[in-house]
């Protein structure tokens, strides 16, 4: 939905809506995933400047689209879902990464999400 929302000009409320028309998709990780994207959607551009912050040398309109929105999923929640724990966050967003980027993407969006994760003082109870 972050990648549709990236390349339409549709409001997020509508691709939402049509991502779901067209990929039914797990039931109980809807809500999740409408947060996310919704949640997104109205700090687009804090979340774009907490990335850009934590990715020295690279520009995030120069990031390959699957690793800008990988980052974007992966910084909105650490900001914004304190009851996820970070390691839960970064696991997810590098097996994200790993599937649908590069044979880069993964360590990239890694290194990333932990510069935000420190810069955020979120730490995991057992860390």
């Amino acid at each position: 939905m972050l990648f549709a929302l990236e390349v339409s000009s549709d409001p997020a409320p509508r691709v939402v809506t049509n991502y779901w028309r067209e990929t039914p998709g797990d039931p109980e990780g809807r809500e999740y995933a409408d947060e996310i994207v919704l949640g997104f959607a109205g700090a687009a551009d804090k979340v774009d400047s907490t990335i850009r912050k934590a990715s020295t040398n690279w520009r995030i309109e120069r990031m390959a689209r699957v690793d800008r929105n990988v980052l974007r999923l992966g910084a909105w929640e650490l900001v914004h879902r304190p009851d996820v724990p970070r390691a839960v966050i970064l696991d997810e967003a590098v097996e994200l990464a790993k599937r649908y980027g590069s044979e880069d993407s993964s360590a990239f969006v890694n290194g990333v999400l932990d510069k935000i994760a420190e810069d955020l003082g979120r730490l995991d109870q057992d860390r």
